[in-house]
């Protein structure tokens, strides 16, 4: 059986980036760019005033108070008309461009109106006080952005700034979620005998959104018959990332993968060292040399989802988006009290982080949900049969808000 370490070389060995295609400013973030971006502008495009003020010569107010001559009043989208010369002044706006012969602004809390001149009762001015030159921020012919790069608001507005409305950049990643089984109903139904509402939906589809960037397809329910699992399979094979959920046990019903191998989807792994999560599958359907699905085949059990989600799903989304395929991020903690470790795989534990300390929670398998939600890590507890004491340092994976 792989290790997780192994299993996880393993489908990211499959995942590669997906192409790069067209992308309208408003819907760039999130993805990564595939250009490198050049401005087009000097950033300022003039000298300009970064406070509200008088330009001045600043060898003008060496000696002070001293009185200048107002020769005009520029705010900002306006231009200078004058030059300022000896003796005089030209009132100016934060975001104006400085004046010709101005080599300083003084701020206007610093200064007295008095009629048609300004009278300067503040420090002596420095030149280029309160100036930014043009071309400060960037140039026009710079680089100002390089390929690789994760595109977030900040980058939005600069792509802006240099006039770019469409920007080379890494697909999304359309991922599909399909859980099966004959016990699942939809959350608005009353379970009868024997059934279940169908959680693993709602929850695997969040997390696909989170980690893809927002193009997830809900396939809904597949009952466990082979007629209806080809046709619902079928349709998921037409996006870049399968996930199901549920039939990759042992048990009679568990017909996913003879499902997936009839369907064309090579096997890579079944099974892994881990708990929860160790019926996980995963397998590669090839449609072209350029064109593929991973389909991950993930435990009903709630929180096995979660963990295979998360140990494997999220760094090949990541892979697939262009971005380091380091999943979600780790952190180590002081366990808070005495935790006992049962069995032969590796255990990641829903936790309670706090800080520098940890506190396993008290939960009752991978069925269930509800201690899920009180927890904002994964705590590893390595494959050995031992107490943890309290002031111990693990490893914990610090899940995403």
């Amino acid at each position: 059986m792989l290790n997780i370490a192994e299993a996880l070389k393993l489908v990211l060995d499959h995942a590669t980036p997906l192409p790069a295609v067209p992308t309208p400013l408003g819907d760039a973030r999130g993805r990564v760019l595939a250009e490198s971006i050049v401005s087009d502008i000097d950033s300022p495009p003039h000298d300009k005033s970064i406070v509200d003020g008088y330009a001045v010569i600043a060898a003008d107010t060496a000696d002070l108070p001293t009185e200048l001559t107002i020769l005009e009043e520029i705010t900002a989208g306006a231009v200078p008309t004058r030059t300022v010369d000896p003796g005089w002044a030209t009132r100016i706006m934060t975001g104006a461009p400085v004046p010709p012969g101005a080599d300083a602004i003084v701020m206007v809390e610093q200064t007295e109106l008095a009629g048609e001149h300004v009278r300067i009762v503040g420090r002596s001015a420095k030149t280029g006080q309160n100036i930014v030159r043009r071309g400060a921020s960037l140039t026009r012919g710079q680089t100002v952005l390089q390929t690789g790069k994760l595109i977030r608001p900040i980058e939005l507005g600069l792509l802006a700034e240099v006039g770019r409305t469409t920007v080379s950049a890494i697909a999304t990643p359309k991922v599909a979620v399909l859980v099966t089984g004959n016990e699942l109903v939809a959350p608005s139904e009353t379970p009868g005998p024997g059934q279940i509402r169908n959680s693993n939906s709602s929850l695997l589809c969040g997390l696909a959104e989170q980690a893809s960037g927002g193009d997830v397809s809900n396939l809904g329910i597949a009952r466990d018959n082979t007629a209806e699992l080809e046709r619902a399979i079928h349709a998921g094979l037409s996006h870049d990332v399968l996930i199901l959920s549920g039939g990759v046990s042992a048990g009679v019903l568990d017909l996913v993968p003879k499902v997936l191998t009839q369907l064309g989807v090579a096997e890579v792994f079944h099974k892994v060292n881990l708990k929860p999560g160790k019926p996980l599958w995963f397998g590669v359907c090839r449609h072209t040399p350029n064109n593929q699905t991973l389909v991950f085949g993930l435990p009903g059990n709630p929180v096995s989802s979660l963990v295979c989600f998360e140990l494997f799903v999220r760094p090949a989304i990541q892979m697939l988006r262009g971005l380091p395929p380091t999943g979600l991020r780790q952190a180590a903690a002081k366990l808070t009290c005495d935790h006992q470790q049962r069995g032969e795989r590796p255990t990641y534990w829903p936790s309670s982080v706090n800080g520098e300390t940890v506190t396993p929670l008290s939960w009752k398998g991978s069925g269930d949900l509800r201690s899920l939600t009180d927890a904002n890590c994964l705590a590893l507890f390595p494959a050995e049969e031992r107490i943890f004491h309290a002031g111990e340092v693990i490893s914990v994976l610090l899940l995403e808000a």
